[in-house]
């Protein structure tokens, strides 16, 4: 089995990036062509039979607040 290049040279360190690839996080800005995304959305994957029946999320949430409804409060 061949040794390869890397094993081989002694002067691999963990900083052997070019500089001008350093980045320097504290000049970084958020990107403005970047769509905004709502923080409290969460992407819930259905499955394709009960996609066919929910075809929206408002539907999906009718739904899920209906039975929220149904089942009782416990106290702790």
């Amino acid at each position: 089995m061949k040794n390869s290049q890397a094993s081989e040279s002694p002067d691999n360190t963990d900083n052997d990036l070019l500089p001008e690839y350093d980045f320097d996080y504290r000049k970084a800005r958020p990107n403005r062509f970047a769509t905004q995304t709502d923080k409290a959305a969460v992407t819930i994957i259905l499955d394709p039979d009960i996609a066919e029946v929910f075809q929206t999320s408002e539907a999906v949430n009718n739904a899920l607040r209906a039975l929220l409804s149904a089942i009782p409060k416990t106290v702790k």
